[in-house]
């Protein structure tokens, strides 16, 4: 059932729904993501809305809370982590999914950790939609030319040749770096 008293737009909830209709869930998962939604009405108060990926490890989640911090001081933007939205899910993908198509941009930020965003750094690439309103801010490493592998720097090339791919070695160079997105 979509809540007419919700915040978020119906449209977003219907397709939202349509798409978890065709998988096979049961109707109280179906419900729970509904829900979970419906706590991302932020981004539809702001103008401007960043869903931010990286590692959530002890150290780089430090520096991604970084950039969350930066975005949330301009006053017409809301940026988020996806641990920020509430809810048991068993597919992620599909969670990613359903938040990177209502936000205004994704902003990956990479680091050589293993568990870096590799699953969604193949969706921002592979999904026309997604890859338009991505931006990724690579860390850079002194004592390393390629210390991500050939397949990542596929990647980073394709944002680098849209102007979308952002370098930083400390974090007052990721501060800098936030501070150029959109």
């Amino acid at each position: 059932m979509i809540d007419e008293k919700s915040p978020v737009p119906a449209d977003v909830l219907k397709s939202a729904k349509d798409q978890l209709d065709e998988e096979e869930i049961t109707l109280a998962d179906n419900e729970e993501i509904l829900h979970a939604l419906s706590e991302l009405t932020p981004v539809y108060e702001h103008d401007r809305s960043y869903f931010v990926l990286g590692n959530y490890d002890r150290e780089p989640i430090r520096r991604l809370n970084l950039v969350v911090d930066q975005l949330n001081r301009r006053t017409d933007a809301y940026a988020f982590r996806m641990v920020d939205i509430r809810g048991e899910w068993d597919n992620s993908i599909q969670k990613f999914c359903l938040i990177a198509d209502i936000v205004t941009y994704l902003v990956g930020v990479a680091e050589k950790e293993p568990s870096d965003f590799l699953v969604e750094q193949g969706l921002l690439v592979g999904t026309t939609d997604y890859f338009a309103k991505s931006h990724v801010l690579k860390r850079k490493y002194a004592d390393e030319d390629h210390p991500f592998g050939w397949m990542q720097d596929g990647v980073f090339e394709l944002f680098e040749q849209e102007g979308r791919l952002y370098r930083w070695r400390t974090e007052e160079d990721l501060v800098d770096v936030t501070g150029e997105l959109p």
